[in-house]
């Protein structure tokens, strides 16, 4: 009787231990990577982090250069140790700025610089919204006024039709 009960025990124990044991895997599992920073990774200061938020990476994955999320990434690699290296030496933001844009074009650039002809792409949605707008207001204005022009035209129905008309729906409605 002891041996049975026993038995029972080590089984009870295993199923209230398995849930924890699993909830215990999932946290690690989830917790250990983040603890782990990649062999790759660089330490920027903050200047270098705000610089690097105005560029854009070169490796066409379309994302800011301190946010680019490819693994072993060798051109972040490099811009970023570049940019690193022109901020340690104290450049100015304009200088590290031309450097960039020397070697890679404006391409380079998060947004945009807001003087010559990308002026346009900072000025046109606005004008397009403000006119887009404007032709909404327009043509909702004639849409209100047209119904009671058409209203007034129209031709009536003679009351004799009117009347047939519903006694025939009522006769059928009524099968």
């Amino acid at each position: 009787m002891d041996l049975l009960r026993r038995l029972h025990c080590e089984r009870a124990m295993t199923k209230k231990a398995r849930p924890v044991a699993a909830i215990t895997m999932l946290v690690m599992f989830a917790v250990v990577p983040l603890l782990i920073t990649p062999a790759g990774a660089q330490q920027l200061s903050d200047r270098a982090k705000q610089v690097g938020g105005k560029f854009m990476c070169m490796c066409n994955c379309n994302q800011v250069l301190t946010g680019c999320n490819h693994l072993e990434c060798s051109t972040m690699s490099a811009m970023l140790k570049e940019l690193n290296q022109s901020v340690s030496r104290g450049d100015s933001e304009d200088a590290i700025t031309q450097m960039f844009v020397q070697e890679f074009g404006t391409k380079v650039y998060a947004e945009p610089p807001k003087s010559g002809f990308s002026l346009v792409a900072w000025v046109l949605p606005s004008v397009y919204l403000f006119v887009g707008t404007g032709l909404v207001v327009f043509v909702i204005s004639r849409w209100r006024k047209r119904p009671a022009a058409f209203a007034a035209a129209a031709p009536g129905i003679s009351a004799e039709l009117l009347e047939r008309s519903r006694a025939q729906a009522s006769r059928e409605t009524q099968d």
